[in-house]
């Protein structure tokens, strides 16, 4: 029973698969946050813009 269980590695794929979830997640999560950056400076720009074209 003992060698059985030292010989089962299912529980070992699983936990591969969690942290490739994981290094997925935290990739995205770092190029959302470039990209929210570039994003909230371009629409900074077109409200500048917005507010001198009203006047």
């Amino acid at each position: 029973m003992f060698s059985r269980f030292m010989n089962d590695e299912s529980g070992a794929t699983a936990i591969e698969y969690g942290l490739i979830a994981a290094l997925i997640g935290v990739a995205i999560i770092a190029v959302l946050k470039q990209v929210s950056g570039s994003l909230n400076t371009t629409f900074t720009k077109v409200k500048t813009e917005l507010d001198g074209a009203s006047k």
